[in-house]
């Protein structure tokens, strides 16, 4: 294992912020595993599989069992880390911007078109490798004009030449569920889902707001689609956000279940190589779209009283939630709005206006435009 220091841009004299990254294995060995938790520097149970994950692969790299290559990030927002104010950890938004750190990073579809120019060839390979340095060249070249923008660099340029891309976070209190598009899926996301035990596989293109996964793995369908058909280019890269059920569900027990099924997921990959290889389980659910993920807000503010348990099938018109004014004593009722899984729900119990406190998972797709959460 080889451990590097990325030290980030500073935003004032005399601060100083620095991003940790672990390697295994031996670039070019075999496929490419990128890693990272806790973008969301508030959202612990990555970090906590990450700390599984770096014991077992230490051990397996010195057994000589890695593969191919995997670069394990344990805790991917060292800025967020920090962001405390009255015992409250933030670690969701960038201070300075407002903006969300899993937001924003950069479309390179255009960048490598440019720096191929005329190097295409009818060879799958030898296009995905050439345009697999461009990439390199073109997050290199990333301006950047504040930490926050340091981050997404050096995050991006890690990942973006990655096979795979495994982004770790969690919701409020919900299934272990994930993200991912529908290239993603074609090049892999079932045999992902049936390692984790995923619960729900939500699809979708560009889902808005340029989050970190899809950075990486929808330049590849959209090269594809500019480059036409004469330009053999196959979807090289599965990223996924996998959310690690809930912001409370930090054990041993979790984190170990959850490493132990991400190793699983690279020895079928071909990135490491186990004694005893794992049986691979059932699917546990099918993919539905992002655009079916139907959000219940709160109509007005007040305590929120949950009805069902999240991981219940519900049909359309079935109660899920109340929000009660303990001032007027209005009391509002929160209905499913299709038929589906209740899969994720508010950890928090006051509600304000407007805010999303739970979400149904559809077979439907419904909603348009930004599909994501603030």
């Amino acid at each position: 294992m080889r451990t590097e220091h990325h030290s980030l841009l500073a935003s004032t004299p005399g601060a100083r912020h620095e991003l940790i990254s672990l390697h295994h294995g031996q670039p070019g060995a075999g496929p490419k595993v990128y890693i990272q938790a806790s973008l969301h520097a508030d959202e612990v149970p990555g970090m906590l599989v990450a700390h599984h994950l770096r014991t077992r692969l230490a051990a397996l790299d010195a057994a000589g069992q890695v593969t191919g290559e995997v670069v394990l990030v344990p805790a991917a927002n060292p800025l967020g880390l920090g962001q405390w104010m009255l015992r409250s950890h933030q670690g969701r938004f960038e201070w300075g911007s407002g903006e969300n750190f899993n937001r924003h990073f950069a479309d390179l579809t255009q960048a490598v078109i440019d720096r191929c120019g005329t190097g295409w060839t009818g060879d799958a390979a030898a296009n995905v490798a050439l345009a697999r340095g461009a990439l390199k060249a073109a997050v290199a070249a990333l301006p950047a004009a504040t930490p926050l923008d340091d981050l997404r660099r050096l995050l991006l340029g890690m990942a973006v030449d990655a096979d795979v891309v495994l982004d770790l976070h969690c919701d409020g209190e919900a299934l272990l569920h994930l993200y991912s598009t529908q290239a993603g899926w074609a090049a892999g996301g079932e045999l992902l889902t049936r390692c984790l035990g995923a619960e729900v596989a939500l699809l979708a293109g560009r889902s808005g707001g340029d989050p970190f996964d899809e950075a990486c793995s929808m330049l590849w369908p959209d090269l594809a689609e500019r480059l036409g058909p004469s330009v053999p280019l196959p979807p090289a890269c599965l990223a996924a956000t996998i959310e690690l059920r809930g912001e409370g569900d930090v054990s041993h027990e979790l984190a170990v279940r959850d490493a132990e099924a991400i190793i699983g997921y690279l020895h079928h990959r071909g990135a490491v190589r186990l004694d005893v290889p794992p049986t691979l389980p059932a699917p546990l659910c099918e993919p539905t779209p992002l655009a079916g993920s139907m959000p219940l807000y709160a109509p007005h503010g007040g305590v929120l009283v949950f009805l069902r348990e999240v991981g219940v099938r519900v049909r359309e018109g079935e109660p899920l939630a109340e929000i009660i004014d303990p001032i007027t004593g209005t009391a509002s009722v929160l209905a499913s709005p299709v038929d589906g899984l209740f899969f994720a729900r508010e950890r928090r119990r006051f509600a304000v206006a407007g805010m999303p406190v739970g979400k149904v998972a559809g077979r439907e797709a419904l909603r348009s435009g930004s599909l994501l959460s603030a």
